[in-house]
């Protein structure tokens, strides 16, 4: 395993790779979670990655449950403070703004908790509870809420700092400019700000005007920006696209299905044959060795799905390879 330090080397150190629970106590069980976790900090994974509404879309869950998961694991291998946790507040369900969660309404937020001081302040004390614990390592706004003015939002995510309620600061699913702005902002009134970028990345890119709903995917606006900002860490999500380079039972989404993803998916398969290696861990290899890396945040389902991964935090691209699958 290898490590790097967050917001431009400011931050705590944690592994490259970083686990995703999202699953965790809905499609995956707990006594399988709890495999997952031992395995991966066993092979020296120290960054976990949760929310607080992982997977309320699941028929019967609240969203409470990959918290509460993580949180018992926590408590029974006493590993807290071995392991740096990220949660996320903005998008759990609220019942009382109505039926309808997230890109499902007609507005593309529903009743989302959003980003108001008072959800922020209120979703950071859910998170500890059903954690178990009395701080996050790394706390992100987690979907951009255009009702709330950002300066409310920046100052209750930096009041969370000062009360040491969390470490670090991120953001989600935001276009550029609003990062940009919200940093700027918080600079200029010398808060904390977000350190983090949390966004829906992979090797392939989705067709031109292709929407995610509410996810945000990087793009080259949000690269470049990065590029110029030391501080600021990119991580990614949905890095291996929900199994679709691997297996031939996942289709790939239609935001990817068109006539480059193609190209770049046949010298993905060459490169990951000339190196021995599997389409995923090269994908997560040309992520981590980009110009401006990108820590992968990995959602599996088995300890099984996780060992082929773990073996990607120590490939490297060459200069000719990495040239070949950029220019796919």
């Amino acid at each position: 395993m290898r490590y790097r330090k967050l917001a431009g080397g400011t931050g705590p150190e944690v592994s490259t790779l970083c686990l995703g629970a999202l699953p965790f106590g809905t499609t995956v069980g707990e006594e399988t979670a709890f495999a997952i976790l031992d395995r991966f900090t066993e092979a020296g994974g120290t960054f976990v990655d949760t929310s607080d509404n992982y997977a309320c879309w699941v028929n019967g869950a609240t969203g409470d449950e990959s918290e509460l998961v993580l949180g018992r694991w926590l408590r029974s291998r006493r590993a807290r403070d071995r392991v740096v946790i990220a949660s996320k507040v903005g998008a759990r369900p609220d019942l009382s703004r109505g039926p309808l969660w997230c890109d499902t309404a007609p507005d593309g937020f529903g009743n989302m908790e959003g980003l108001s001081a008072e959800a922020v302040r209120a979703g950071a004390e859910g998170s500890l509870r059903r954690l178990g614990t009395d701080h996050l390592d790394l706390h992100y706004a987690h979907i951009e809420d255009p009702s709330v003015p950002l300066e409310e939002t920046v100052t209750a995510f930096a009041g969370l700092v000062a009360a040491g309620r969390t470490r670090l600061l991120g953001v989600s699913n935001h276009p550029v400019a609003r990062i940009a702005e919200a940093r700027r902002l918080a600079a200029e009134l010398d808060l904390p700000g977000y350190q983090c970028v949390q966004q829906r990345h992979t090797y392939l890119r989705p067709a031109p005007g292709a929407g995610f709903g509410v996810q945000r995917h990087t793009d080259a606006a949000l690269l470049d920006y990065a590029a110029g900002e030391p501080d600021l860490t990119l991580l990614g999500y949905s890095v291996l696209v929900h199994g679709a380079y691997t297996r031939d039972d996942r289709e790939l989404l239609p935001q990817y299905a068109h006539r480059g993803a193609e190209r770049r998916l046949r010298v993905l398969r060459e490169v990951a044959g000339e190196l021995g290696a599997t389409p995923n861990q090269v994908v997560l290899a040309w992520l981590l060795g980009g110009e401006v890396p990108v820590l992968p945040v990995l959602g599996v389902s088995s300890v099984g799905q996780l060992d082929e991964l773990l073996a990607a935090a120590d490939l490297d691209l060459d200069a000719e390879l990495r040239a070949r699958l950029d220019a796919a």
